[in-house]
């Protein structure tokens, strides 16, 4: 199973009345995936849209959802941020892994997980270095180069994050699922 084209959803986004950018949302998503089992893809666009009806973007935003959901269930690393591409200067995209952070940290907390001091140290540490990560900003003192390099190093740091917190709160994730679901509100 293929990404979806951050392009194609983005512009059904813009088009579409959405509340927030693609980064964030499918931040959201993947939070609320890493700790909730019974996400639907209607509770996740009723927190894009105002009235939760997304019109032409329904369908380039189901195929993100059921991506999403696939490639972080497979625990095969496949997981991938939906970010501008590498067209995109590279200060942009650094704004937007920021906004994929704030989303995905939103998305964790919408379900009952427990407080990330009795988290895993490593899980705990990967919740604050995203915390941490939606403040990010390049450094105008760095080169272009090494702006880039230290990029693409924080997405595989968030991408293999993600997929490691996905896997570690199996085990919460479990144990809610037989709770009555949560919504992200």
């Amino acid at each position: 199973m293929s990404a979806p084209d951050y392009r194609d959803v983005e512009s059904h986004l813009s088009s579409s009345r959405a509340l927030t950018d693609l980064p964030e949302a499918h931040g959201t998503l993947a939070g609320a995936l890493c700790s909730g089992e019974h996400l639907g893809v209607q509770d996740w666009l009723r927190e894009i849209f105002p009235e939760g009806r997304a019109g032409d973007a329904e369908a380039a935003l189901h195929a993100v959802f059921e991506w999403t959901r696939h490639v972080l269930r497979a625990g095969q690393l496949e997981f991938q941020l939906l970010l501008p591409g590498d067209e995109t200067p590279v200060a942009e995209r650094a704004v937007a892994l920021g906004q994929w952070c704030q989303g995905f940290l939103y998305g964790l907390g919408s379900n009952p997980i427990p407080d990330i001091e009795d988290l895993p140290a490593d899980i705990g540490e990967i919740v604050r270095d995203l915390t941490a990560m939606t403040r990010i900003d390049v450094d105008e003192n760095e080169s272009a180069e090494d702006n880039e390099q230290a990029y693409a190093e924080l997405v595989e740091f968030v991408r293999v994050g993600v997929q490691l917190l996905h896997d570690e709160l199996a085990p919460f994730r479990n144990a809610a699922a037989d709770d009555n679901p949560v919504s992200l509100h």
